[in-house]
């Protein structure tokens, strides 16, 4: 499967307009997993503004916005 970078930026939930894997969610995703966190476009908009990608901070946002 190939990486469509500019399509998948226009989706990116990721307000770190710096980031280098922005757009690119397989190194995104294999980055935090080896950080023990979740990428940003799995939180509410409100929780990713705070670059917490805990995995204890999303199940406190899927507590409290379920």
């Amino acid at each position: 499967m190939d990486c469509v970078l500019e399509k998948n930026k226009a989706k990116c939930a990721c307000t770190d307009l710096t980031c280098s894997r922005r757009g690119a969610c397989c190194a995104c995703v294999e980055h935090h997993r080896s950080n023990g966190e979740l990428p940003g476009c799995f939180f509410t908009p409100e929780a990713e503004k705070t670059y917490d990608r805990s995995i204890a901070n999303f199940i406190k946002t899927v507590r409290n916005n379920g």
